[in-house]
């Protein structure tokens, strides 16, 4: 494994017990230059898990907790009038930052997540015909708790697909948790982290991870794999083309941590669930024959040949 994003991953385990493979996603989605959605049942560490990453990289972290009445403002920021020059002075939102965690981001009503379209795809924000270009590296981490779903407004499928990943972290293992309530007692979790990692740092990791040689088979692989998603009966809505560009830059990152310079069929299926499951629309044979979108995703691929190294 890369030297410092071994040193980063147990940084962040300082603070997060037990959640390695959830660690290295959100590492894999920070230099793959993508954003990433944690969803699961509130408690188990998702805000934790991010604001660990944040302080481990020496970068500006903003957190906005979005709620009903959050407006877009709040968000990319506005513009208002200079008294003393009376020309249009922009204030910056939550938005203008390196790491943005938006929590719980499905109770945010569709006009405030809207406003996170043009800033997760374009990094950027257009206000009254001027454009801020938002600092790099950026990355926008969101939390959504599954279970609390009233008074929540569902993410649509054109906001999911902004995400390069969707994670869930998952309850701890008995032994974990005991490590957990121990930790609590002696107030690790409340420590402040040091960052490990600068942004400039970030900056040559991510460049690195575009010179990742990947294979045309594995190419090859990728498209078959996203095909197979098209043509199963238990998909209503299949794995679009930016599905496939995020599947390749996820395994490249992958790759890249694990001290390749090259990309194996293997990268591509273990970052598969996280970067596909969450842009598909199961049908109604695959809702009544499996649990979620992760285990029809893996029944739909069985078929793909993987190609031979």
């Amino acid at each position: 494994m890369n030297t410092q994003i071994e040193q980063l991953i147990e940084n962040i385990e300082k603070i997060i017990v037990g959640k390695r493979s959830s660690v290295v996603m959100v590492i894999t989605a920070m230099l793959s230059q993508g954003h990433i959605l944690i969803e699961d049942v509130p408690g188990v560490g998702k805000t934790r898990l991010v604001s660990a990453l944040a302080s481990s990289v020496d970068g500006h972290f903003n957190r906005i907790q979005l709620t009903p009445d959050i407006m877009p403002s709040d968000i990319v920021g506005f513009s208002m009038v200079d008294r003393n020059t009376g020309e249009l002075q922009y204030k910056a939102g939550a938005a203008m930052c390196n790491f943005l965690l938006a929590d719980e981001i499905n109770r945010a009503s569709p006009k405030a997540q809207s406003s996170l379209l043009e800033v997760m795809e374009e990094h950027q924000i257009s206000l009254d015909g001027r454009t801020m270009v938002l600092p790099s590296p950026f990355m926008v981490l969101a939390t959504q708790n599954p279970v609390e779903t009233y008074g929540t407004y569902h993410l649509p499928e054109a906001q999911m697909d902004r995400f390069l990943m969707k994670i869930s972290m998952g309850y701890p293992s008995p032994e974990e948790e005991l490590d957990i309530i121990s930790r609590s007692e002696t107030g690790t979790f409340s420590q402040k982290l040091d960052a490990v990692m600068s942004l400039e740092d970030v900056s040559r990791h991510i460049e690195a991870v575009k010179n990742i040689h990947c294979k045309d088979s594995v190419k090859r692989y990728i498209v078959d794999l996203l095909n197979a998603t098209r043509n199963s009966d238990l998909i209503s809505l299949g794995a679009s083309p930016r599905a496939g560009i995020a599947l390749l830059r996820a395994s490249k990152a992958y790759a890249y941590i694990m001290g390749r310079n090259y990309v194996v069929p293997d990268d591509v299926r273990y970052v598969m669930p996280s970067v596909i499951a969450h842009r598909l629309m199961l049908s109604i044979q695959g809702k009544s024959a499996f649990v979620n979108a992760e285990d029809v995703l893996q029944e739909a691929v069985k078929t793909v040949v993987v190609p031979v190294q």
